[in-house]
C-alpha cells in the first residue's frame, strides 16, 4: 500500500471522533453521477432526498439535526469507497469521493498569517525567480523583521508601519492586504471544478516554482452563516504570482488545482467554529525520489479571525445565491532546498501531499501537471441533467 492509499484508510481519513461527528460530501456513483452523502465510520448514505446538492443542504436551518433525523439508504461500506477514490484505481461499481461542494462559488482568502504575507513579498521583490528569493528573503527581514504578529489588520499601528515601509521603498501590494483594512478575497476556482481526496492535482506545466497551501475551508450558505468547515490545498504557482500579480488567475485557477476535503463536518453540538479556530493543520509532501517535506499551519496565529473574512467575502456589496467555501489561507511556506541549493522547495509529478487536522482528517492527492490529469468535464449542467433524470428537482 502507497502513501495516498494509506491516506484512504478510515482510521485515517476520518476525524479522530467520526461516530460523534455529522460528515457530508458528494460521491460518484455509476449511473446516478454525483450524490449528495452521509460519511459514516461504516456506511456510506444517500442524502439524496434530503437534499439533491450540498448547496440545497446548507440552506437548511440546521442541517447537522436534518442529516441525523433523516433515514438515509447505505451505498456501500465506506471502507470500499475510501479505498476506491485513489486516483488509480476507481472501480465503477464502487462509489468514490468527489469534494464535498458543487454548486458554492469557491473563494480564498490571501495573505492572512505574518510567515505566508514574508513569502509572498519575497516572491514579488524576486519577481518570481527561486533563484534569487534567499537573497531577496535575507534583506527583507533586516528591515521589516520576521514578526508581524502583533500589527492588528487596519490599526493605526499598521497605518505608522506602512508610512515606514513606503519612506523604505519596501511597501508591498502583499503588505496592503496582509495588515491594510481590506482583506484579499478572490475566486480560486468554479463551481463543481474541486477535486476530492484520492484524486490528482494539477501544476500548470510551464510552472518551476510552486507549493501546496494547506487550508482550513469554510462552508458558508447564501446568508453568510457557517455551515461547517473541511480541509483543502489552495496550489500555488509562486513563479506566475511572483512575476505579476496580474497573473493571479493563471497562478491558482488550472484544471486540479483546487482540492477540498476529505468531508464536510456539519457544525452542531459537538463541533464549531471555536473549534476551527483552535485547528493545527499539518502537512507532508512525500515524493517519489524519496524527499519529505513537513510543516504546519496553525489558525490561531491567523492575523484576521475567520468570520471578518466571511464578513469581507460577501454582504451587502456581494452576494452568493448557492452560497460559497472560503479558504481561510496558510502560514506554510515551504523554503526547504529540493533541486539544489538556494532553489528552495518546489513540487514533482507524483508528489503525495496530505493535510490533516484531527477533527477534519486527512485530505491526500497525487502531484501531476494540469494537462496530464483527466480533464474538468462535469458541471453544473451535468449536474442538473442528473438530478432532473432522477426526479430529484421540483
Amino acid at each position: 500500500m502507497n502513501d495516498l492509499h494509506a491516506a484512504l484508510d478510515p482510521a485515517t481519513c476520518l476525524p479522530v471522533d467520526a461516530s460523534q461527528a455529522v460528515l457530508v460530501g458528494r460521491a460518484w456513483v455509476h449511473g446516478k453521477g454525483a450524490v449528495t452523502v452521509r460519511v459514516m465510520p461504516d456506511a456510506v448514505l444517500d442524502l439524496s432526498r434530503l437534499a439533491p446538492t450540498v448547496s440545497h443542504l446548507l440552506e437548511l436551518p440546521d442541517p447537522a439535526a436534518a442529516v441525523r433525523n433523516f433515514a438515509a439508504p447505505a451505498l456501500a461500506p465506506t471502507a470500499a469507497v475510501l479505498a476506491n477514490s485513489a486516483w488509480d484505481l476507481r472501480a465503477q461499481e464502487v462509489p468514490w469521493l468527489l469534494a464535498p461542494c458543487d454548486l458554492q462559488a469557491i473563494k480564498a482568502a490571501g495573505v492572512t498569517f505574518v510567515a505566508s504575507m514574508l513569502e509572498r513579498v519575497i516572491e514579488e521583490q524576486a519577481r518570481g525567480d527561486a533563484s534569487r528569493a534567499e537573497a531577496v528573503r535575507q534583506a527583507v527581514v533586516a528591515v521589516i523583521g520576521d514578526n508581524l504578529s502583533a500589527v492588528q489588520p487596519g490599526s493605526p499601528q499598521a497605518l505608522r508601519l506602512k508610512d515606514v515601509l513606503i519612506a523604505q521603498g519596501l511597501w508591498s501590494q502583499y503588505l496592503e492586504v496582509g495588515i491594510g483594512p481590506d482583506a484579499e478575497v478572490f475566486t480560486k476556482s468554479q463551481p463543481m471544478s474541486a477535486v476530492g481526496t484520492g484524486a490528482e492535482i494539477g501544476l500548470h506545466p510551464k510552472s518551476d516554482w510552486n507549493n501546496p497551501e494547506p487550508e482550513s475551508v469554510l462552508a458558508v450558505d447564501s446568508r453568510g452563516q457557517v455551515k461547517g468547515a473541511t480541509l483543502g490545498n489552495d496550489v500555488n504557482l509562486r513563479d506566475f504570482e511572483g512575476r505579476s500579480a496580474l497573473l493571479l488567475g493563471k497562478a491558482k485557477d488550472n484544471n486540479g488545482s483546487c482540492a477540498i476535503g476529505p468531508l464536510l463536518r456539519l457544525f452542531d453540538g459537538q463541533f464549531g467554529m471555536d473549534d476551527v479556530r483552535r485547528c493545527d493543520l499539518s502537512m507532508q509532501v512525500r515524493g517519489p525520489d524519496g524527499f519529505v517535506l513537513e510543516g504546519s499551519s496553525a489558525l490561531s496565529m491567523i492575523s484576521r479571525d475567520p468570520l471578518d473574512l466571511v464578513a469581507q467575502a460577501c454582504g451587502a456589496n456581494h452576494q452568493y445565491p448557492d452560497g460559497f467555501v472560503l479558504f481561510l489561507g496558510t502560514m506554510f511556506a515551504p523554503t526547504q532546498d529540493r533541486r539544489g541549493p538556494g532553489q528552495g522547495f518546489t513540487h514533482e509529478v507524483g508528489d503525495i501531499v496530505t493535510v490533516r487536522t484531527p477533527l477534519l482528517g486527512t485530505l491526500a492527492n497525487r502531484v501531476n501537471t494540469s494537462d496530464r490529469i483527466p480533464p474538468w468535464s462535469y458541471g453544473t449542467g451535468a449536474l442538473m441533467r442528473d438530478l432532473a433524470r432522477r426526479g430529484l428537482l421540483g
